[in-house]
């Protein structure tokens, strides 16, 4: 659990995925350019996958969608541009975390994986691959954003200002937060899964080596990266700092694209390399990924250890903080007393408070029936990073009810508010620059609209 993503941030990197389903079941769409951003054009069609992935979401549009969603497809365009020259990229590893996520996420609210797939009238590779795609763009443009913006600093007195000029009418509300502490338990998985795994690896390698078949199709037959064993294992050009470092090590030191690699361990399970080519610092590869299964008895064990802990935690014989430290297998929480850390995907900022609907899932269930200070019951949970099932306790540190916002007890809400709105003010700017800079054509019958950022439109 490397950050615990925002699902309202994640559901907007998916707009073609509910919405195709809805598209291709009308065949009478007539598709056409609609706008052409740079050398990038804007189709009739994805307009409308955004309007009925809208609609499936419940969102209100100000004013007509016609006019404002392509104008949002331009302005991402304009940032994925920008990103383009500056040489913004997103590892593959973040890609595999985001799909991960979003996937297990559908899987967790229609119920199963196959229900899933009934939903979409997809299969799950085809979902995945199609989140993918937008998770790459998505992501993309968080860190264009984040690059453009900088490090924001703000004073307490421009905090104060900002409160003491705000109407009454318009003190924020501020919802209610929850700081949780959380200690997870990976179970142990048997040893004769690792070696099966490793045979399995090995048998691929020597099919491989013997020509039976080749590396790409063993790919596409067996890998657990659904996202690229479609594209039979192949995953691009990434840098070194782009990749899980034990699977770069050994990516960087293959020269043969006719030899498979040694069998490598990194943080998503066991792999095996094959070189596609190289240039200067950069290397595509192709793999196959399999993980280790969990089995229901030590899924069981782990959990019951849980148990024994959260007794011994009640029972005054160590504090959580102390017992997150030396038993949570959760690297990215054991060395902050366990506290949970929400980060804002669009600014990088980290804090120790969510709101209930920020939390995963199967925590914000749990949470939702404590008290503060309460300890829960041994509960399982999909680790949202590496998609593997994971035991976990939490304690309900601290919960603060919505009310209208202070001063004295809301300054970093405040702050953060004001650091928001410089932040828009920035990329508002920015993307009026940008604009000026662009290739624009929109069709003569999408023009009439009031949009949020003059300019598209050049007069000769």
């Amino acid at each position: 659990m490397k950050k615990f993503v925002n699902v309202r941030l994640v559901v907007s990197l998916i707009l073609a995925l509910v919405a195709d389903v809805a598209v291709y079941a009308q065949d009478n769409v007539v598709d056409e350019v609609v706008w052409v951003v740079g050398d990038e054009a804007i189709l009739k069609s994805d307009v409308e996958e955004a309007r009925l992935d809208a609609l499936y979401n419940g969102r209100r549009f100000d004013g007509d969608p016609y006019c404002v969603i392509p104008e949002e497809i331009a302005v991402q365009k304009l940032f994925l541009h920008q990103a383009k020259l500056d040489s913004i990229e997103v590892s593959e590893a973040e890609i595999i975390q985001r799909v991960d996520m979003m996937t297990n996420m559908y899987i967790q609210q229609i119920g199963s994986k196959e229900k899933m797939e009934e939903y979409f009238n997809k299969t799950s590779t085809q979902i995945r691959e199609t989140l993918r795609d937008n998770a790459r763009d998505g992501l993309t443009v968080q860190k264009m954003q984040q690059k453009l913006v900088g490090e924001i600093k703000v004073t307490p007195s421009e905090v104060r200002r900002y409160f003491k000029d705000l109407p009454q009418d318009s003190i924020p509300y501020i919802p209610t937060q929850v700081e949780v502490q959380i200690i997870t338990l990976q179970p142990k998985i048997p040893v004769a899964e690792i070696e099966d795994v490793k045979k399995r690896l090995r048998d691929y390698t020597e099919r491989v080596t013997k020509g039976e078949i080749s590396f790409s199709t063993l790919a596409r037959l067996y890998s657990e990266d659904k996202a690229s064993a479609i594209k039979g294992g192949e995953c691009g050009f990434m840098g070194r700092g782009m990749m899980d470092p034990a699977y770069a090590t050994v990516a960087f030191s293959l020269h043969d694209p006719k030899k498979v690699s040694k069998i490598v361990e990194s943080e998503f399970g066991y792999h095996i390399i094959q070189l596609v080519e190289k240039r200067g610092d950069r290397v595509n590869t192709r793999h196959i990924l399999l993980r280790p299964r969990v089995s229901e008895k030590e899924l069981t064990a782990a959990c019951a250890r849980l148990d024994s802990i959260a007794d011994d935690i009640r029972n005054n014989k160590f504090t959580f903080d102390e017992a997150a430290a030396y038993i949570s297998h959760d690297k990215d929480t054991r060395n902050n007393h366990g506290i949970m850390v929400n980060v804002d995907n669009n600014t990088g900022v980290t804090t120790s408070k969510f709101q209930m609907q920020d939390l995963p899932q199967d925590v914000a269930k749990v949470v939702d029936k404590m008290n503060v200070g309460e300890i829960s019951k041994a509960f399982t949970m999909i680790n949202e990073k590496d998609g593997k099932e994971v035991c976990a306790i939490v304690k309900l540190k601290a919960k603060i009810n919505g009310h209208k916002a202070t001063i004295a007890e809301d300054y970093q809400d405040l702050k953060e508010i004001v650091m928001n709105k410089r932040r828009e003010e920035m990329l508002h700017k920015w993307i009026l620059e940008k604009q000026k800079r662009t290739y624009v054509r929109i069709n003569e019958n999408w023009q009439k609209c009031d949009f949020k950022y003059p300019g598209w439109i050049k007069k000769d």
